[in-house]
């Protein structure tokens, strides 16, 4: 229900069309009235045979338009109002980058980065995990992450490597008012040779309890907290 809500209230989102049960459309009155949109009435049967019967749906369904991607100029420009951008290295699970989105949108993340390849669709399952941050987290998919990381290191853009062998907690590696990215890697298999070598440092963060992984969206969760407590934007 918050991700078809977000949708429905972001302007930038071209709606193609909308099945929602009785329910699900009185509790979206408003923003369906406002998009001039009148919902196809139908049964939670119906919606489970367009979704799979293990779709925890709320009898709401949207088809619509890709949202339209930004260049990585934009999320630079994002990033240099204090905005922290997250890069994300084939992690291919919706629930995780959906949760990830979530947090972004929580703590103000200027952007999300992907590859284009190896990611999942921007659709779905992941806007359902994401509960509407896809609509308000800007994500662009690079065709070479590496070459993304250098770009945004040449445009000034510290680039910090979450690695859990890390020398540096990354408490002590994240610049004061310097624009940040923080970037991820997959879960079991982590950053890329390659992508951690691009990285301008790579970083920890800092375990106390039995285990000492995280899963990366709880990880992600962490880093964009710190930096908004760093920033004096959150506690």
């Amino acid at each position: 229900m918050h991700a078809v809500e977000a949708a429905l209230n972001n302007p930038a989102r071209t709606i193609l069309s909308a099945r929602m049960t009785d329910n699900a459309a009185r509790k979206l009155e408003g923003p369906l009235r406002q998009r001039g949109l009148e919902a196809v009435p139908a049964t939670p049967r119906d919606l489970d045979r367009l979704l799979g019967s293990d779709t925890v749906h709320q009898g709401a369904l949207l088809v619509c338009d890709p949202l339209p991607e930004p260049s990585l100029e934009d999320l630079i420009i994002a990033a240099g109002e204090g905005r922290p951008l997250v890069v994300l290295d084939q992690v291919t699970d919706p629930h995780n980058v959906g949760a990830i989105l979530r947090s972004g949108a929580v703590f103000g993340c200027g952007g999300l980065i992907m590859t284009r390849r190896h990611s999942p669709p921007l659709s779905g399952v992941l806007a359902k995990s994401a509960s509407g941050g896809l609509e308000y987290v800007p994500v662009h998919l690079a065709t070479n992450l590496a070459r993304a990381v250098a770009e945004l290191k040449e445009a000034g853009v510290q680039t910090i490597g979450l690695e859990g062998t890390a020398p540096i907690a990354l408490h002590e590696g994240l610049p004061d008012d310097a624009p940040v990215a923080i970037v991820l890697g997959a879960e079991g298999k982590g950053l890329r040779q390659l992508t951690a070598e691009t990285c301008d440092k790579l970083c920890r963060i800092e375990t106390t309890g039995a285990m000492a992984s995280l899963n990366v969206s709880n990880a992600a969760a962490i880093a964009l907290h710190l930096i908004s407590i760093r920033r004096g934007r959150g506690a």
